[in-house]
């Protein structure tokens, strides 16, 4: 889903009073689909024992994921987009001491240039171990995964194995286009030139945009049966 009314990057989080979290609770559990989310993390290790992935976590996972791997950052794909998930979710982290950082990006548009290159100083900036989450986990998620590992030194092929079936990531519906953006550098930039210079130089989002065409029934299974932003 598109975001870009939202300043990509800004840090911090809502506190909502007491007297809302209940309806917060019944909000995120069936509007959000957070039901969903309550045994099903979609978790996976991007640096080890320095970055994670996964969906969206319920406040009592969060709080379990902040304890076990000792979390200093969360990062929410999704941005500041009011959203029950995001407010009970950024609240448990300030609670717990620990920062939410908005970062949105898109499953189904070309990367924002303007957006990676924001990502990258937030990555080099954060305090680690952090956790980086969208909703379901599969493609925004996938996409700052692949990212990150470009970053440290990877490959296209390795940064495009963040986006799978593993994680139910769909590459022939209208998410595959995050899938595009990765074997577009390894085309016009990897060998040649550093994953940043390519973006600041080369990268064209309207080339990307053009040259993607999804297919007609991934597309229903993903946006329609699947209910993907």
């Amino acid at each position: 889903m598109a975001d870009a009314a939202i300043s990509p990057g800004r840090r911090g989080g809502p506190n909502p009073p007491p007297a809302r979290m209940t309806s917060l609770r019944l909000a995120s559990l069936f509007r959000d689909h957070a039901v969903l989310r309550v045994a099903w993390s979609n978790w996976g290790e991007v640096v080890r024992g320095k970055l994670y992935r996964s969906n969206h976590p319920t406040p009592r996972r969060l709080a379990r994921d902040i304890r076990d791997y000792s979390l200093r950052t969360i990062v929410n794909l999704r941005g500041e987009a009011p959203n029950p998930s995001t407010t009970l979710s950024a609240a448990e982290a300030a609670r717990l001491g620990v920062e939410t950082i908005y970062m949105a990006f898109e499953s189904r548009g070309a990367p924002q240039k303007d957006r990676i290159l924001r990502f990258h100083e937030i990555y080099r900036s954060m305090a680690m171990p952090a956790l980086m989450h969208c909703k379901s986990g599969a493609d925004r998620a996938g996409l700052a995964a692949g990212l990150v590992t470009l970053f440290e030194g990877g490959t296209a092929a390795q940064a495009a194995r963040h986006l799978s079936w593993r994680y139910l990531h769909i590459s022939r519906s209208p998410t595959g286009i995050l899938d595009a953006f990765f074997r577009l550098y390894a085309e016009q930039g990897e060998g040649r030139m550093n994953f940043l210079d390519w973006v600041r130089t080369t990268y064209n989002e309207d080339d990307l945009r053009r040259r993607f065409k999804a297919r007609g029934f991934f597309a229903f299974i993903n946006d329609r049966l699947l209910a993907r932003e």
